[in-house]
C-alpha cells in the first residue's frame, strides 16, 4: 500500500508512519520539522520524508513526484494539526483562522492535491476529535480547536457524497484524548487513557480495513468522554 501521512514529525504522526512503514507499506511523511523527518527517514527505507508547510507549499508537486516513484495512493491520513487552548474572549480572530488552517484547511489542500492520484478502492482519514463531536462534553479553552475539528468532521461527510464517483471512501475518526507533545503543551500533566503508539495502531488498522464498512462517518474513538 502507499500511505500519506500528514503532521509526521512527532506524536500520532510519527508512529503511524513508523508502523506503516514497518508494516511493508511506502510511506510518504510530511511535516514542517525537518529534523524529526531526517530521523524518521533513518528508520525505513518505505519511508520518503518531506518538509513541507501545508499552507504555503506546493503540496501537488509534492504529491505528483512521490506518485511517479511508487505508483498511486492507496490511504491519505490527515493527521495534521494544532490545539490552542486559550478562553474564547482572550482568542483573537487571527488565532481562531490559525486553527482552521491547521486544522481543516490542511487538509482541504492535501486532499484536493492527492485525489486525482488516488486508487478506486482508497480511504481517506480525517483525524479530528471528541471535542469537535457533536453532542460530547465541551471544555473551556478549547472553542477555536474544538470548531475547527467540528468543521473537518462535516467537510468528511461532504468529501464522501463528492468521491463516490471516483471510488474513494472518507471518513473521521474522533479520538479522545492521547497522550501527545501536542496534549502535553496545551494541557501540562495530564494524563490521557491512550499512548500515541497504540493509537496509531488503530488508526492503521481502521484506514486498511474501515473503508469496507463505513463511508462518510464520524466514529468516536474514546474511553471516555473526551
Amino acid at each position: 500500500m502507499n500511505i500519506i501521512v500528514s503532521g509526521a514529525s512527532r506524536g500520532i504522526g510519527k508512529e503511524l508512519s513508523l508502523q506503516a512503514s514497518k508494516a511493508g507499506h511506502n510511506v510518504l511523511a510530511l511535516a514542517r520539522t525537518a529534523g524529526r523527518l531526517s530521523d524518521l527517514a533513518a528508520e525505513s527505507k518505505l519511508i520518503t520524508p518531506v518538509v513541507i508547510d501545508l499552507m504555503e507549499g506546493n503540496v501537488a508537486e509534492v504529491v505528483d513526484n512521490w506518485v511517479e516513484v511508487v505508483g498511486k495512493v492507496d490511504i491519505l491520513i490527515n493527521n495534521a494539526g494544532q490545539l490552542l487552548n486559550k478562553p474564547f474572549v482572550e482568542t483573537s480572530v487571527t488565532e481562531f483562522r490559525d486553527q482552521f488552517d491547521a486544522n481543516v484547511i490542511t487538509a482541504v489542500k492535501l486532499s484536493q492535491a492527492v485525489v486525482a492520484n488516488m486508487n478506486r478502492g482508497a480511504h481517506i482519514i480525517n483525524v479530528t476529535s471528541m471535542g469537535g463531536f457533536q453532542g460530547s462534553s465541551k471544555y473551556p479553552g478549547l472553542s477555536a480547536y474544538s470548531s475547527s475539528k467540528g468543521a473537518l468532521s462535516v467537510l468528511t461527510e461532504c468529501l464522501a457524497e463528492e468521491f463516490k464517483e471516483y471510488g474513494i471512501a472518507v471518513n473521521a475518526l474522533a479520538l479522545g484524548a492521547v497522550q501527545t507533545e501536542m496534549l502535553e503543551s496545551a494541557f501540562p500533566g495530564y494524563a490521557a487513557p491512550v499512548s500515541a503508539s497504540e493509537m496509531a495502531t488503530y488508526i492503521i488498522d481502521f484506514s486498511l480495513k474501515g473503508h469496507k464498512y463505513y463511508n462518510g462517518q464520524i466514529l468516536p474513538v474514546a474511553i471516555g468522554n473526551p
